[in-house]
């Protein structure tokens, strides 16, 4: 199916009784706010359904129905409330059909249990709100259910974890098809964190820690000012006045990995928005990065992103906001994998 220019942008959101409202409402806040100063076109949100549905403690009226799905660039599922019950026949073969027409598919939180029904999760990784991760499983024995990770991105088929992670996904998308420095832009707008670090599992017996309320929390900040050094370790226990394993122990519990690794996804976090938002050269943002030498920098890069610097900045360049040299080492968030047509 070839589509139409208008709907290579349009989001749909795909509802029915009983969605969750929050997810609904922070997927139409993300995609359906008039950002054209940001990028033109924008995103164009749709809401499709079979009639008034009950969102929660209110009633909303669909823009169209669910056949409507077809035409959508990126479909979405939020959060559904009655995972125990199957849900509506209808709505799992529109999601389905969608997926065949070529539409990128999400869920956030408990929608999953939707593209689970539709079939789309089978023999894919994906994940869903932490307390009914067990139930998806036994439900789906087909699909690799994954408790610990905030979203899965299998491509066309996408899957988060419960409330906020729902949010980390919907900007996840924004970086997959603007680059990174829009979606920073975007979280800033929403005054959210760009990017999380880690796992849902971290959420599952302890709060979120607050930004001043745990081991790191002057640590981190001292980290992103200070990229463009070799920093090991040591040099990172010795700031946090802790031992190297207690700093391990600590990184593990507050951002779900290693110190090193951490570090590592920092600098090319700041890569991303040099490539972005400056015409420095490759040598010169691995210099002040910290990765030493160009090679460095594309080896690592490309493992990690999946794309060359210079590709990566040939994708995004035109895209970015004019904002001028970066200021803030550690401001790029994301995956800053470049935007695909989903088939």
């Amino acid at each position: 199916m070839t589509r139409t220019v208008p709907d290579v942008n349009t989001v749909a959101l795909a509802v029915t009784d009983g969605m969750l409202h929050f997810e609904l409402s922070l997927a139409y806040e993300v995609f359906g706010t008039d950002l054209t100063h940001l990028v033109d076109p924008w995103y164009s949100v749709v809401v499709c359904g079979t009639g008034a549905v009950r969102v929660g403690r209110f009633l909303l009226e669909p823009d169209h129905g669910l056949d409507r799905l077809r035409d959508a660039d990126t479909v979405i599922v939020p959060g559904w409330a009655d995972v125990d019950e199957d849900p509506p026949a209808d709505l799992v073969d529109a999601v389905r059909a969608a997926h065949e027409a070529g539409a990128r598919v999400v869920s956030l939180c408990t929608g999953a249990f939707v593209l689970a029904a539709a079939g789309l999760l089978d023999g894919r990784r994906a994940t869903t709100h932490w307390a009914h991760t067990g139930a998806l499983a036994v439900r789906h024995p087909r699909v690799e259910v994954d408790p610990d990770v905030l979203y899965v991105d299998n491509g066309s088929v996408l899957t988060s974890a419960g409330k906020a992670a729902a949010m980390d996904l919907c900007l996840h998308l924004v970086r997959l098809d603007h680059g990174s420095a829009i979606a920073n832009t975007v979280a800033r707008r929403l005054v959210v964190p760009p990017h999380r670090d880690g796992g849902q599992a971290q959420f599952v017996t302890t709060p979120v820690p607050a930004p001043d309320n745990h081991p790191l929390a002057e640590l981190l900040p001292w980290v992103v000012e200070r990229l463009d050094r070799p920093l090991t370790v040591e040099d990172l226990a010795r700031r946090a006045r802790m031992s190297s394993r207690n700093l391990g122990r600590h990184f593990r519990s507050v951002t779900g990995t290693t110190p090193l690794q951490w570090l590592l996804t920092q600098r090319i976090r700041h890569a991303q928005e040099l490539l972005e938002t400056t015409d420095d050269s490759v040598e010169s943002i691995a210099t002040a990065t910290g990765m030493g030498t160009a090679t460095t920098l594309r080896r690592h890069f490309n493992r990690t992103v999946g794309v060359p610097p210079d590709t990566y900045r040939r994708t995004f360049r035109a895209r970015t906001l004019p904002l001028g040299p970066a200021k803030t080492p550690g401001g790029p968030d994301g995956s800053g994998q470049h935007r695909r047509r989903h088939p």
